[in-house]
């Protein structure tokens, strides 16, 4: 933060309250903390002295409540300020020695006609940067920072962004441009985690470090618009927020005079505000819980729900399937699951809203749909009849497809309830009931969080305590802290819990509503209460920022919103040291990349971790699965122990043993390995584009004899040029064997060496294969299409014949004896068997080709291709023109001959008799 920062937020924060002190580093998120940083601090509150420092360390002026230290040397140094009439808290700054001195800028440019994003980027040094840098708010680079991206490129250095999940790299293909680079990419959801990566290049004996960023498509704010009356919590209340599970800069702040949103961690921010003539004045001030979707903002007044989108301001109730009153609450997913399996039809939900005795699914575009009743639940799980049953919260685990459902059970209910726990899985649709019974007062609220894990693990918390159940309910309790109390609020002066903030790294944060902090760890029953960041009378909130550190925010009285950053590696190591607490082992590695692997039929996934801890401690790495056991492990661990330090590295390999062959539903998952298809694989035939031939749809016609089916006249057929691409010529004399290869999202994988088969998809068949049956080694007569098609005359011709009911005709045993020498209609990569045409006549054919192997794909992976076939039209036989000339000539000379002898008779005869004879004389008497 710059020094204008720090002294307008210590204006703010110092009007009252407690007195507290803080330290802070020009470099964002304490990112460098070393002997060459220039370390801030700052004292809120009055009766100050002067600062306790270490001699080694320099300080500009002791005595003033705002100064700068510098310690040369690398060590933990105690540092505290000297005040009359108490003794302030001492921390233990931990100054590192390092050669990472400078960071880089980002600023980002979208465009949406070709959805793609400029990232321009240059090098800065944080100790020399000017305040716009250092808060984020820089169109350009400064002086300094212009002059060291310069002079780090001529000695070679040239950023490059990789993306985490996917493994792509994007380089800048420009020159360097007043000391900046532009680099292009791909608006995308599926691989928003980036990281801006530099050559190993020194200068000064300094490097730049990596910089890891969350870059996804531009969420847009709602547009103020004027006339149009605030929405808030109720007065003196304390902050609400919510901040989107995949977009961590989009974030809705309520707050008990304003709401806000921001899409860019509140470097700016609009307000939300609702039209006049909906709510009463005693509504708009009564949000208790809010939510934010890609759709806009939820808010939760008085038991019902309220969206305020870019369409308008409408009360969420029966018009989209919802109550219209009587709402319990609202949640939505925690963590961000880009990736899953789903089987089912249908799509996953992303909201759940529940009344006491309902449950409502909601999904994108607000389409609800109710999921169960206290009635139903009370079936499915075999409970008493007499047994009364509410709904006492539902919230998403960490399992991309899972549902916990917390219910009240009581059979007298005055004093106590019981609360249990069900999860419901909404790709198999099974409820399962979890080991999970907490004993409380009736009219107790408990808040659950799941962790982010492969178990399912999670946190519930009152106002005063937390309840952990780690380790798939096998390690539950309080969270104690080492004074030995679960109860937060006595170490906290009477305040309550406000906020639990859960990383994906297990880290956990509470905040009470005074702003004192306790720290704790996923599978850890303990927790440590951390110095006092800022003043108990202000309201904050934690949050997490696009590289995944924590950051304060503040709302102020007068609709100030700033936010400051929060060192929460610093301030936990600070505690633990004064408590001599000390990590039991030295480095944990491990080449696991992705959160989602999946695994097709036939693959393998080898994982490897490893450990390093001192002699004798005896640590271990175990692995626990969640799900279906369809998957073997093997194990594999290897033991080193050198100078002290033991080395144990474990190495999993995940397989499957099962043959797929005959059976009709082959699917299963388990958490974070999928066993099943992914979408994004996809085969192609080789040497088919579209490319290089007109872009056009075009019509031809089918001699009616030519097709599978006949019909009573020619079809007429139109190809579609978007789905087929460019057909591929051939000559009537060329042979054609398809070379199948594999694509996944990041490209070519390999050539497919499966069995698949090919059909002409609008019915032709005046086309052979080349390979008998006998020539390609069959014992018994093979599956064809005229077979498969008299078996399954009731379905379409594309599911007549497929994986499902596939069987190879290699074995005695299987199939029945017949003719092996008709045409073999299955092709692979290396049985040599190809598509012969006919040679008298040209036509144009539209092949859908599909794997048949039972045993190679979850996917039903087909792919389209067409060929068009051209060529001269073979002569007649020199025999048959021979005999058709014979023939002819015979009937000409024996008509010429008959004609002969008929003309030759008709001349004998007028020979004969004279053409015209005399009249005869009659006598006259």
């Amino acid at each position: 933060m710059s020094a204008r920062g720090v002294a307008v937020l210590l204006s703010w924060l110092s009007c009252c309250g407690l007195a507290v002190w803080r330290y802070y580093s020009k470099s964002p998120d304490y990112r460098i903390f070393s002997t060459r940083s220039i370390i801030g601090l700052e004292y809120d509150g009055t009766s100050f002295t002067e600062w306790s420092v270490p001699e080694t360390c320099n300080v500009i002026d002791k005595r003033f409540p705002v100064t700068e230290l510098r310690c040369p040397s690398p060590g933990v140094y105690a540092v505290k300020p000297i005040v009359v009439g108490s003794e302030e808290e001492e921390r233990y700054l931990f100054v590192a020695s390092s050669h990472i001195c400078f960071l880089w800028y980002y600023r980002v440019r979208h465009f949406f006609n070709n959805l793609t994003q400029s990232i321009i980027v240059w090098a800065y040094d944080p100790e020399n940067a000017v305040a716009e840098e250092l808060d984020g708010s820089a169109e350009e680079p400064s002086i300094n920072s212009e002059v060291l991206s310069t002079q780090m490129a001529t000695l070679g250095q040239k950023p490059t962004i990789y993306t985490i999940l996917k493994r792509k790299v994007y380089l800048s293909n420009e020159k360097m441009k007043k000391g900046t680079w532009n680099i292009e990419i791909p608006m995308t959801i599926e691989d928003a985690l980036k990281e801006i990566r530099g050559n190993q290049v020194i200068f000064q004996d300094c490097f730049i470090a990596d910089f890891l960023i969350l870059l996804t498509f531009p969420m847009l704010t709602i547009p103020e618009i004027p006339g149009y009356l605030p929405i808030s919590s109720p007065p003196g209340s304390q902050l609400i927020a919510f901040r989107d599970t995949c977009i961590f800069a989009c974030v809705v702040l309520v707050t008990d005079r304003e709401t806000f949103q921001t899409n860019d961690s509140f470097r700016t921010w609009t307000r939300v505000r609702v039209p006049p003539d909906i709510l009463s004045d005693d509504e708009r001030q009564n949000v208790t819980d809010v939510i934010l979707s890609r759709d806009g903002v939820i808010f939760y007044i008085n038991g019902v729900l309220y969206l305020k989108s870019f369409r308008g301001f409408i009360k969420m109730g029966r018009t989209i399937n919802l109550p219209d009153d009587g709402i319990a609450g609202i949640s939505s997913r925690k963590w961000c699951w880009v990736k899953y399996l789903f089987k089912a039809e249908g799509r996953r939900s992303n909201l759940a809203v529940w009344t006491e005795n309902e449950i409502y699914l909601g999904y994108i575009l607000f389409k609800f749909a109710r999921l169960v009743t206290t009635t139903e639940l009370k079936n499915i799980l075999n409970l008493p009849v007499t047994a009364t049953v509410t709904i006492h919260s539902v919230q998403y685990t960490g399992h991309p497809l899972e549902i916990a459902v917390f219910l009240n059970y009581c059979i007298v209910c005055t004093i106590t309830k019981k609360i249990f726990l069900v999860i419901y899985n909404e790709d198999t649709k099974q409820w399962i009931s979890q080991d999970l019974t907490l004993d409380a007062p009736i009219d107790s609220v408990f808040i659950p969080h799941f962790m982010f894990s492969a178990l399912p693990e999670l946190i519930l918390w009152d106002k005063h305590s937390i309840y952990y159940y780690f380790n798939n309910f096998t390690f539950t309790g309080i969270l104690q802290t080492p004074a030995g109390h679960g109860n937060l609020s006595m170490l906290s002066n009477g305040s309550i819990i406000h906020e639990v903030l859960i990383d994906y790294f297990g880290n956990i944060l509470v905040k009470m509503e005074n702003n004192v902090m306790f720290y704790s760890k996923i599978n850890i029953g303990d927790a440590i209460k951390l110095h006092l960041w800022t003043s108990n009378t202000t309201k904050a909130w934690i949050f997490l920022n696009t590289s995944g550190h924590t950051y304060f925010l503040y709302a102020f009285d007068d609709d100030v919103i700033q936010t400051q950053d929060y060192p929460l590696h610093l301030e936990a190591k600070s505690v633990t040291f004064k408590a001599k607490d000390k990590c039991p082992y030295m480095a944990f590695h491990n080449n696991i990349a992705h959160l989602l692997y999946f695994l097709d039929k036939g693959e393998a996934l080898t994982v490897w971790t490893q450990i390093v801890y001192p002699e004798n401690n005896g640590l271990y790495v175990i692995m626990e699965s969640y799900g279906p056991k369809i998957l073997e492990v093997r194990h594999n661990i290897s033991f080193e122990v050198a100078f002290g330090y033991c080395t144990k590295t474990l190495l999993l390999t995940f397989y499957q043993k099962i043959n797929y062959e005959g059976t009709d539903d082959y699917f299963g998952m388990v958490f974070q390995i999928a066993v099943g298809c992914d979408n994004k694989k996809f085969i192609a035939v080789k040497g088919f584009s579209k490319k290089g031939c007109p872009r056009h749809d075009f019509s031809y016609v089918i001699e009616k004899s030519y097709l599978r089916h006949p019909l009573s006249k020619n079809l007429k057929v139109r190809y579609n040029w978007k789905e087929y691409g460019c057909p591929l010529r051939l000559e009537f004399t060329e042979k054609f064997h398809p070379l199948v290869q594999l694509f996944d999202d990041n490209g070519y994988v390999k050539d497919v060496e499966a069995n698949f088969i090919v059909w002409e998809i609008h019915g032709r068949a005046d086309y052979s294969f080349n390979n008998t049956m006998a020539q390609s080694g069959c014992l018994h007569t093979a599956q064809t299409w005229n077979s498969m098609i008299k078996l399954n005359e009731h379905l379409p011709l594309e599911e007549v014949w497929g994986p499902e009911n596939y069987k190879h005709c290699f074995s005695y045993g299987i199939g029945k004896p017949g003719d092996l020498n008709q045409p073999y209609e299955i092709i692979n990569s290396s049985n040599r068997n190809h598509i012969f045409w006919p040679m008298g006549h040209s036509g144009m054919y539209v092949f859908r080709l599909k794997i048949l192997d039972p045993n190679y794909s979850f996917c039903n992976l087909t792919a389209t291709f067409a060929i068009e076939t051209f060529g001269q039209i073979p002569s007649s036989s020199v025999y048959l023109v021979a005999s058709f000339l014979f023939v002819l000539m015979l009937l000409f000379f024996t008509i010429l001959i008959l004609s002969y002898f008929w003309y030759m008779r008709i001349y004998r005869r007028y020979i004969n008799e004279p053409l015209h004879k005399a009249p005869r004389k009659h006598k006259t008497n």
